[in-house]
């Protein structure tokens, strides 16, 4: 199936150089792989339940969106436990460390994906300790 994509003209560039630097056959082939790593880690949000600790790392262009970022962070202050950030010229990073229900944090992660300004949400996702008891010695 063909499909076409409005795609920065930076971003392909750079995306061109890392499939072939990794020695893959075509473009083609280098979207599907992001795909499936895409819809891995969305099944992988999807299906954790319970408590969980997450840190939620995220980049957006500061004055396009801070305003609204404080907002959602103030709706979700029930999990949101600390938060870190860095500016990197017109860029912010923001590091969000969270503890609560595996609902909450996903509501918060597609909040956090909802903006155009925001580049990209990483979610590291650790189980509670508590539900991890049962496997030690």
């Amino acid at each position: 199936m063909r499909t076409s994509f409005n795609i920065p003209e930076a971003l392909l560039t750079e995306f061109d150089e890392t499939w072939n630097k990794e020695g893959l056959d075509s473009r083609s082939r280098a979207v599907r792989e992001a795909m499936y790593e895409y819809i891995e880690t969305h099944i992988q949000l999807e299906e954790v339940s319970g408590e969980v600790a997450t840190t939620l790392a995220f980049d957006y262009e500061h004055e396009k969106v801070i305003r609204e970022l404080h907002n959602v962070q103030h709706d979700f202050q029930d999990i949101i436990t600390t938060t870190s950030h860095m500016h990197e010229g017109s860029w912010c990073l923001e590091t969000v460390f969270c503890r609560g229900e595996a609902a909450r944090v996903r509501q918060l992660v597609y909040r956090l994906r909802d903006f155009d300004a925001v580049g990209r949400v990483k979610v590291l996702l650790i189980k509670s300790r508590s539900d991890l008891d049962g496997y030690s010695e």
